[in-house]
């Protein structure tokens, strides 16, 4: 007798619309244009170009800039249509786009770092130009004049900008795995605070002005969801990829976090739901559960005529303990664990399916990403990757 056929469960998932290739070295940065079915693209190949869909479905370049150095990264705002471009050599180029995106005019040049700029903002409300660069500088200058209005040193360099319009204040991820927040006024900066999460870089900082939350990805395979708003400190930790952490961006409608990573993979978690902070990791010489000491507590192991063990840590309530008290692996997703990850045998059985019902979905772009954008309006995201292809996807059955 036949074996039934089981019906497969429907998967949601993003659909490729198009791809964009014609770039001959890698694409650092890419943004979708408003209302226009275009994409503007910076890359290392020293090229500045705009891609407009044609007739036949394709896009093809309608612009095509050659810069004086390669092209890290940029910032395009469409009300003006105003695109600075952060060059390796340390200079910010400033261009007007024609209406029509068939022509761009040179505005300006700022003189903005000695080495590589790393990120760039554009605040049309204030008329600033926030920047980073490899020469763990931030700086900020009048788009008006071009003159530099101030500067700050930060620990390490800087991959990761942020601007809240509303209180001034800048957030800056580095590569040390710090987060600093200043305050900016015309001309002078605050240190409001730092601080440090990941045991990795920063690679990717996003924010929620409406939520007051501040998202930061990191090379340690993390993110973390920091509420500054609610002056509460928490922290939530977010473990979904199985390598870096590479671009973040956060559809406010929906409350959904996007986060990209380095192996291809494209995870939306639900941020609408009651999370849960992990625990402190407690510290202890035996296994809190069934007092057996560990390796390096020499008395007891003498007094006891027992072998000392290896010390591990419950996920769920952080007490230290040995391997056969946690035998089992559980996900633990209001934690941010959508992984199975190490948990004590009483937690185990304490948690309950409903609790394991994951908050986020997993998708493969099939490709190294290393910066993206979401068109909220449209429900598309643009990828781009170090394979020097810009891919086009329609994240309405995922992000809704």
């Amino acid at each position: 007798m036949a074996a039934e056929v089981q019906p497969q469960p429907l998967t949601r998932k993003p659909i490729l619309l198009q791809r964009v290739e014609g770039s001959q070295e890698v694409v650092n940065m890419a943004v979708l244009v408003p209302k226009e079915e275009g994409v503007i693209s910076v890359s290392e190949d020293r090229t500045v170009r705009v891609w407009l869909k044609r007739d036949s479905g394709q896009y093809w370049p309608s612009i095509y800039y050659v810069m004086p150095s390669p092209c890290s990264c940029m910032s395009f705002n469409p009300e003006t249509r105003r695109l600075s471009i952060g060059l390796d050599n340390g200079t910010i180029s400033e261009f007007i786009l024609s209406e029509d995106y068939n022509k761009m005019t040179p505005v300006k040049n700022y003189q903005a770092h000695q080495s590589r700029v790393t990120m760039i903002l554009f605040v049309l409300e204030l008329e600033w130009v926030l920047s980073t660069g490899q020469d763990k500088l931030f700086a900020w200058h009048c788009s008006e004049s071009a003159r530099r209005l101030g500067g700050y040193r930060t620990s390490a360099v800087a991959s990761g900008l942020q601007f809240d319009v509303e209180t001034r204040h800048v957030f800056i991820g580095d590569q040390s795995g710090q987060v600093t927040i200043l305050t900016l006024e015309q001309d002078t900066c605050t240190l409001v605070t730092a601080f440090r999460g990941h045991t990795g870089g920063v690679t990717a900082l996003c924010w929620d002005p409406v939520q007051r939350v501040l998202f930061s990805g990191s090379s340690d395979h993390s993110v973390i969801m920091w509420d500054i708003g609610g002056r509460k400190g928490t922290a939530i930790e977010l473990q979904g990829h199985n390598d870096k952490v590479q671009a973040l961006s956060y559809a406010q409608h929906t409350r959904q976090l996007i986060s990209c990573g380095g192996d291809g993979g494209i995870v939306v978690w639900n941020m609408d739901v009651e999370r849960q902070e992990t625990p402190e990791w407690l510290d202890s010489d035996s296994c809190q559960k069934c007092d057996q000491p560990f390796f390096w507590n020499f008395k007891q192991m003498w007094d006891s005529k027992k072998i000392g063990l290896r010390q591990h840590h419950c996920r769920k309530c952080g007490k230290a303990v040995c391997g056969k008290c946690s035998s089992k692996r559980s996900s633990i997703p209001l934690m941010g664990f959508e992984f199975e990850v190490r948990v004590c045998d009483s937690c185990h059985e304490a948690i309950t399916d409903e609790e394991r019902a994951p908050t986020a979905t997993f998708h493969d772009s099939k490709h190294n990403i290393v910066h993206v954008h979401f068109d909220a309006t449209r429900g598309w995201l643009l990828t781009s990757g170090t394979d020097k292809v810009i891919k086009l996807w329609d994240m309405t059955p995922v992000v809704s």
